[in-house]
């Protein structure tokens, strides 16, 4: 088995909004943080390829992924550059409802940070960049009901490809929430795989629809990098959900339930 990081970026910027600020970097952090990528000898890949590499046998001996979730603005103003300037693959996932440039159906809760707009996706993909789904509004998926989820799934990967004219194959859980429903309903979707969180080492055995990743936050530090670089400082991912995992979707579903609203860390 072997151990692989999948980092997990949310913001790069010097100015994030309070409710972002813990899952933001600043430019000069990421650098760093890209220097110490390239200088480990891993090789980066974006989701698909590394799948399509490890099914296959193929991977290299020190395998990394970079990936970012909800579709900030700064992804394209301050990390792709970063990223371009390195040779280093990225998978970026899109939340659609957050995006700027079209009026039907927002996501009533979003951070108030700059998000991308719909014109640019078409030109990150033409810079190599990988396009996944991140929902369209960004709720606690194993908190809604089937036919809910399902929607958040669908329309996301709908509005994806009528945009880009492309399949999109890759799905990431809003939070890293997910149940055994809604990893069946992704699966039905059409995707080929799905990024959870975890806070752990994806590996060769991981499930391809709840690969886990590690959470670069803005207190990890650059020997927190170094680390999960060379497969140490963080656990493998466990098979099956433990049972603080079921108490704590179980508790969600019921602050929801309660509420009238889907859970969500952005209201």
């Amino acid at each position: 088995m072997k151990l692989v990081p999948i980092l997990v970026y949310h913001s790069v910027s010097e100015e994030p909004s309070r409710l972002m600020r813990s899952f933001t970097v600043t430019p000069q952090t990421f650098r760093s943080q890209l220097a110490l990528v390239a200088e480990s000898g891993a090789s980066t890949v974006a989701i698909g390829e590394f799948l399509r590499l490890r099914e296959a046998g193929m991977l290299p001996d020190r395998p990394a992924v970079i990936t970012f979730d909800d579709g900030f603005a700064d992804f394209a103003d301050r990390a792709l550059p970063a990223l371009e300037e390195r040779g280093l693959a990225s998978t970026l996932y899109v939340t659609t409802g957050f995006l700027d440039g079209r009026a039907e159906h927002p996501a009533q809760a979003r951070p108030p940070d700059r998000m991308l707009h719909w014109s640019q996706l078409r030109e990150l993909v033409a810079r190599g960049v990988e396009i996944g789904a991140h929902s369209h509004t960004h709720p606690h998926l194993d908190t809604l009901s089937t036919s809910a989820a399902r929607v958040e799934i669908d329309r996301c990967k709908a509005l994806l490809e009528d945009e880009l004219e492309r399949h999109i194959e890759t799905f990431a859980y809003p939070h890293g929430y997910s149940s055994p429903a809604v990893r069946r309903l992704v699966r039905d979707a059409g995707y080929h795989s799905a990024c959870a969180v975890g806070n752990t080492f994806s590996s060769t055995d991981d499930d391809r629809f709840a690969l886990a990743r590690l959470t670069v936050r803005n207190s990890t530090t650059l020997d927190e990098i170094s680390a999960w670089l060379v497969g140490v400082g963080a656990p493998p991912r466990r098979t099956g959900e433990n049972w603080r995992t079921r108490i704590w979707r179980l508790l969600r579903r019921a602050r929801a339930a309660a509420t009238g609203s889907a859970g969500s860390d952005f209201r």
